[in-house]
C-alpha cells in the first residue's frame, strides 16, 4: 500500500507498450463491490479468496504489467503462479513514505481499523521477508514516478538482458 504499484505500473506499461492491469480494479469488477465493501460485508478471507482467483486468471492471460495488491504475493499459490508466468517486481518503500502516501485515504480497508502507522509497520514486518522473494527489488522514495520507472527498467534489463522475451527494455 502506497509503494506506487498503480502509478509506476501505468507508466511502465506505457513505456513497454503493454496493457496495464490493476488487480484491485479487476477484483472490484468480478465482485461487483468496492474492496472496502467486500471487506466490510464478507471480511478479509473472502476478499483474499476473490483476489486469488482473479490473480490466477490474470496471470494465465496475455502479457501485461500487472499491479497486484500487497496481500496477493503473500499467498503461496499466487506467488507460485507469479513465478511461473511473470517477473515480479517489488517496489520497496520505507515506513515514512508509505505513511505519507496512505494516511487519510478511506479506500484502504486494512488501515481503517486502527493506527495506520502501527498497522503499516506490522504489515511491513510480516510481508517484507516474503516480498524479498521477488525477482527484482527497487527501492522507492520521494523521487518521481518516472524516476522509479527508469530504475525498474534498469533492474529488469539487468535481470533479463536488453533483448529478453519481454521486449526491448531500453
Amino acid at each position: 500500500m502506497g509503494a506506487g504499484k498503480s502509478c509506476v505500473g501505468r507508466r511502465l506499461a506505457a513505456v513497454l507498450e503493454w496493457p496495464f492491469v490493476d488487480a484491485d480494479d479487476e477484483i472490484v469488477k468480478a465482485a461487483g463491490l468496492s474492496i472496502a465493501d467486500i471487506f466490510e460485508l464478507y471480511g478479509e478471507a473472502a476478499f483474499r479468496d476473490c483476489e486469488r482467483k482473479v490473480m490466477a486468471r490474470l496471470l494465465e492471460g496475455p502479457p501485461c504489467v500487472l499491479a497486484a495488491g500487497g496481500g496477493a504475493f503473500m499467498d503461496p499459490g499466487t506467488r507460485a503462479l507469479i513465478r511461473e508466468h511473470a517477473v515480479s517486481v517489488w517496489l520497496r518503500a520505507d515506513l515514512e513514505i508509505l505513511v505519507s502516501r496512505t494516511v487519510g485515504r478511506p479506500h484502504r480497508p486494512l488501515l481503517n481499523t486502527g493506527d495506520p502507522r502501527a498497522i503499516l509497520k506490522k504489515l511491513m514486518d510480516e510481508r517484507y521477508p516474503i516480498y524479498a522473494e521477488a525477482d527484482v527489488t527497487v527501492q522507492t522514495g520521494a523521487e518521481s514516478a518516472d524516476h522509479t520507472v527508469r530504475r525498474v527498467l534498469d533492474a529488469l534489463t539487468d535481470r533479463l538482458g536488453p533483448d529478453s522475451a519481454y521486449g526491448s527494455l531500453q
